[in-house]
């Protein structure tokens, strides 16, 4: 069968079903500029195969990758040792193929894997239960938000300025369709976290408040005092974490009576991959079980008393009525949820333990040797293993000039806040197992040379 089976009288017919003339009609919401007219510009209209792939090396050799330089980006996206092991397990057969698990009996292997994950995120997010994955940390923020609005019946969240504006974002973009009201802001380029903000912000509409745990510019809270607050005008805590390495050296959300604790894993067995694919966490207090996008694998017995695994809760649109839905996410991150549960395996407690001490020291070093070059002052003294510096001059120029260099020096405020000229000369810096001392004394007299 041709891959376009379709003949002009069969998509006649199907216009007239829907009441349009052409083709072209089904595009009337896509602005006229936006729209070709002709091949895409520049583009030859054919090339030989070995033509294409010249042609395409010599635009990748344009790019600077994580592992040619000195590298300290992070906000949302870390660089870790993967261990080759990681990869061997997830490229074998019966994991790589595998799509989803409708079928328990045939699929015992995944269904163990997931189950084993949900075990290793709530026990490393502090919470009774997690879910077999999200897409990532950012539309698994958005979930916990529409969650939050079917367990209080309010229709108000409050986002936390220290919350990735990238998250934000996705949060603005999803509450278009579901009325919600967001309330956020901008952070302030201080010490200073917006806890005592947040609390006096909660009202009796308000169905949520989400905090980031490290926040965007690096800062740690103690989120008890506002997990208390929510908690007395019958609101939920969401805990948002982006780096989940963090939670081997300081305490977890759910420790601290966080109701919703959701994450990016990417940084536990899954590399920077250009951006993605990524694995999104998702936990919460067993008591809202049952308003958990996504799905949960379960541990059970078969009809001989042997032991056996299952999808014990899975309301979501495939299974369901659309309206009683929880969510409309139409399967789980398997490959990269495996990953992190093999690298999670590998380290486990102590290993995790260690690999966030090793993170730890690393920043505090970093921290400590930038902070003593003139023009650059550290407005976060206390952190995990990524801080902010103020640097003398508008930071994104300076971030770009290094990594003309060869240094991938951070993540600038202004591009993460255009327009917010108090944000401008912020840079976020991120220091994992994988920076050397030689890499910090690079950025150091980088920055010493530029900043002079």
């Amino acid at each position: 069968m041709r891959y376009l089976p379709l003949t002009q009288p069969d998509r006649d017919a199907m216009l007239g079903v829907i009441g349009v003339a052409t083709i072209d009609d089904l595009f009337v919401d896509v602005p006229e500029a936006a729209r070709l007219d002709g091949p895409i510009h520049g583009l030859p209209m054919h090339a030989s195969e070995m033509a294409v792939e010249r042609h395409m090396s010599a635009l990748a050799r344009k790019n600077l990758t994580a592992g040619q330089g000195p590298f300290f980006l992070g906000c949302g996206a870390y660089k870790h040792h993967v261990p080759a092991s990681v990869d061997h397990l997830i490229q074998r057969g019966e994991f790589l193929t595998a799509y989803t698990p409708y079928q328990p009996e045939i699929a015992q292997g995944t269904l163990q894997m997931l189950f084993e994950f949900q075990t290793q995120v709530a026990r490393l997010l502090g919470t009774d239960v997690a879910n077999a994955s999200m897409y990532d940390g950012s539309t698994a923020c958005w979930e916990a938000i529409g969650m939050a609005r079917r367990i209080t019946k309010r229709g108000k969240a409050i986002l936390s300025s220290g919350l990735h504006p990238h998250y934000v974002s996705v949060a603005k973009t999803m509450a278009k369709f579901t009325g919600d009201a967001l309330e956020t802001s901008a952070p302030t380029l201080s010490a200073d976290t917006d806890l005592d903000a947040l609390i006096a912000a909660i009202d009796k509409d308000t169905s949520c408040v989400v905090v980031q745990y490290p926040d965007i510019l690096g800062r740690i809270a103690d989120l008890k005092p506002l997990a208390d607050a929510c908690h007395a005008q019958k609101a939920l805590l969401i805990a948002v974490v982006t780096e989940p390495v963090a939670l081997g050296a300081i305490k977890s959300p759910g420790e601290m009576d966080a109701d919703i604790v959701v994450g990016e894993g990417q940084s536990l067995g899954v590399g920077l991959q250009f951006g993605g694919p990524y694995v999104g966490l998702f936990g919460c207090k067993e008591k809202y079980v049952r308003q958990m996008p996504g799905r949960l694998c379960g541990e059970t017995l078969d009809a001989d008393g042997r032991r056996g695994f299952v999808l014990t809760l899975s309301t979501r649109e495939q299974h369901i009525r659309r309206e009683k839905a929880t969510s409309n996410i139409c399967t789980n991150s398997g490959l990269c949820a495996l990953a992190f549960s093999v690298h999670m395996t590998l380290l486990g407690e102590a290993g995790l333990r260690q690999l966030a001490a090793i993170n730890h020291a690393g920043a505090v070093a970093a921290a400590e040797r930038l902070a003593q070059v003139p023009g650059v002052e550290l407005v976060t003294p206390t952190f995990f293993n990524e801080f902010t510096l103020k640097l003398s001059q508008e930071a994104r120029p300076v971030v770009r000039t290094l990594a003309d260099r060869g240094i991938l020096a951070g993540v600038s405020l202004g591009r993460l806040y255009p327009g917010v000229g108090a944000l401008a000369n912020g840079l976020v810096v991120a220091v994992t197992e994988t920076t050397s001392a030689e890499d910090v004394e690079a950025l150091a007299s980088a920055l010493q040379e530029i900043l002079a």
